[in-house]
């Protein structure tokens, strides 16, 4: 029950974060060249990665013995979610410009904003931008998806967190519109990285032999864990940064 929480949760996050991001290229696709355009791109998109799913899941469930998943799985959610916790701590602490995806969104209705239509049908530049934007965002789900859905025999769970993440995430953009800064995104990465890191940990373990106290109960413990690491990096990392500034005000 433990792990199935978490799982659900550290997919519906990371999804969210991603849908933001595909989100936001969407509605400056629809606004500037056509929400026609916009929207048949994101459904295309959305279409080859529902494929994708169903192509590879079952596939690795029937000619990939559990181990072996569990060990590769577990090292590509450590080398993912220790890229995720990275860049968060560098967020947290002021050493990177936390995203601002009203910015991000300005400079995209300005730049397609630019470019000359052809024709008054269907544009295929706002098809391919919107396209592109969901299909690169989702595949990124989709990794997340796939690997903690099989490896941990949930991928039903992983499924429906993944959907629900996508349905919130358009829900709040059709109401809000352009308001997407309200998402506290680094939060939520920072959160992803921590479960993600966590589940690569458990799994790559299992997959080499290690016998986890508690069995998922250990997953709790490795979260504790890397939090209270993560907490300190971003406190000396934080204070660093105060000294590196207060240097060069001197």
């Amino acid at each position: 029950m433990t792990a199935t929480i978490l799982i659900g949760l550290a997919v519906f996050g990371a999804s969210a974060v991603e849908m933001v991001e595909a989100l936001t290229i969407v509605l400056a696709a629809g606004l500037t060249r056509g929400w026609r355009s916009a929207l048949e791109g994101a459904a295309v998109a959305a279409l080859c990665l529902v494929v994708i799913v169903l192509a590879f899941g079952p596939a690795l469930v029937h000619y990939v013995p559990i181990d072996v998943l569990r060990t590769v799985v577990g090292s590509l959610l450590l080398v993912l979610g220790l890229q995720w916790l990275r860049k968060a701590i560098l967020r947290a602490s002021g050493h990177k410009a936390k995203h601002d995806e009203d910015a991000i969104y300005r400079r995209e209705v300005e730049w397609l904003s630019g470019i000359a239509r052809t024709g008054s049908g269907r544009d295929s530049t706002g098809f391919v931008i919107s396209f592109k934007g969901v299909l690169l965002e989702g595949l990124e789900v989709v990794m997340i998806v796939l690997t903690l859905g099989l490896s941990s025999g949930h991928l039903e769970v992983a499924v429906l967190a993944a959907l629900a993440a996508v349905v919130v995430v358009s829900g709040v953009g059709v109401a809000v519109s352009r308001q997407l800064r309200e998402v506290p995104e680094n939060a939520m990465k920072l959160a992803v990285g921590l479960m993600l890191v966590s589940f690569g940990s458990f799994w790559g373990g299992e997959g080499v032999g290690v016998h986890w106290p508690g069995a998922d109960l250990s997953l709790l413990g490795l979260l504790a864990v890397y939090g209270g690491l993560t907490w300190i990096a971003v406190r000396i990392l934080g204070r660093a940064k105060v000294a590196s500034t207060a240097v060069e005000a001197g």
